[in-house]
């Protein structure tokens, strides 16, 4: 009996998924992201808690006398557990307490939440700029397919591959910036108490430099898609109806080609979240992936943990997101299975 009754509940939860495949999928997405950043959680207190030396001796300074060194090890309670540490730590996340910041000495939201907004403009900029040109010449590369233009596309996106992303910003910097014309900042600096898109020409050239960098890929997968779906058995079909090619490339075509391209896109943004560092470091621009690098210089514990926990949600998010658009845009997928 109670066999019979585990495998109907096993049928009737598989009936509820393939009835509903699109709240399952983000209720599951959702779980297993919890459970990542929990996981991501423990490594970066782990991580740390272990790096070497002092905390209190390396926020107060060399000279700093033993007493001063107590006293402020027992206000970091440093002198309980590492399990207890952790405990506290998690509990206060999860209300919203983030910690003060030891450089700063201010909460640590004061400190990351401005290089966040600083931040999410770019890698916003930087993805819808770059989605719309890769998209665009991807289309252009599978209506051209073996012509000049998509042996050109093909030639300098691999080109661009093969960059790492400082030495995008470097070409961009000795021709916009120094060497052939002056006619933008080397330096994305923004004043104290302002944003960076309060002045858009600091955006530009950290953002040209992630655009160059993504771009190549969502054209290749643009034109991968798009040329299967160019040669599919419907568009054929479509085709000897006499619909115009450019009615088949932007009502049947491309739509169609649309899931594996949004999984492409939103690689490309977690992409971005990770080499945004490499990028505003580069250009001493404001953000979180510089903040992050001047909070490891500085031992900044609670900045160094909230920073990577937010870089974790965004991850999170970004699959979740991408996989609820990409089945959406998928017919056959999203409808209920009887």
């Amino acid at each position: 009996m109670a066999q019979l009754a585990l495998d109907g509940a096993a049928v009737s939860s598989r009936r509820w998924r393939d009835g509903h495949p699109i709240l399952w999928l983000a209720l599951s997405r959702t779980l297993f992201g919890v459970l990542t950043l929990l996981a991501v959680s423990v490594i970066v207190f782990a991580a740390t808690t272990v790096l070497p030396g002092n905390a209190a001796k390396a926020i107060l300074g060399q000279t700093a006398t033993p007493a001063r060194v107590r006293a402020l090890q027992l206000q970091l309670n440093l002198d309980h557990s590492v399990w207890y540490r952790y405990w506290a730590w998690l509990t206060d996340t999860a209300r919203g307490n983030f910690g003060i910041s030891y450089a700063a000495r201010i909460p640590a939201w004061q400190v990351v939440g401005p290089r966040l907004a600083n931040s999410a403009v770019l890698v916003l900029l930087a993805g819808v700029i770059g989605t719309v040109i890769g998209v665009g010449l991807g289309a252009l590369a599978a209506v051209r397919r073996g012509g000049r233009a998509d042996d050109v596309l093909a030639i300098v996106s691999l080109g661009v591959t093969s960059l790492p992303e400082f030495v995008v910003g470097i070409g961009l910097v000795i021709v916009f910036a120094t060497t052939f014309w002056h006619l933008l900042p080397a330096v994305s600096l923004v004043a104290p108490g302002s944003t960076a898109w309060q002045d858009p020409s600091v955006l530009v050239l950290p953002g040209a430099t992630l655009v160059i960098v993504i771009v190549p890929y969502i054209l290749r997968m643009t034109r991968a898609a798009t040329i299967e779906a160019l040669e599919s058995d419907y568009l054929e079909n479509a085709r000897l109806k006499g619909l115009s090619p450019r009615r088949l490339l932007l009502v049947h075509a491309l739509p169609n080609a649309i899931p594996p391209v949004v999984q492409v896109i939103g690689l490309n943004l977690l992409y971005l979240a990770g080499g945004i560092v490499v990028v505003e470091t580069l250009f001493a621009f404001p953000g979180i992936g510089q903040g992050l690098v001047n909070a490891v210089d500085d031992r900044d514990v609670p900045v160094i943990q909230l920073t990577v926990l937010l870089l974790a949600a965004f991850y999170v998010f970004v699959n979740i997101v991408s996989d609820v658009v990409s089945l959406l845009a998928s017919p056959r997928r999203r409808l209920p299975r009887s």
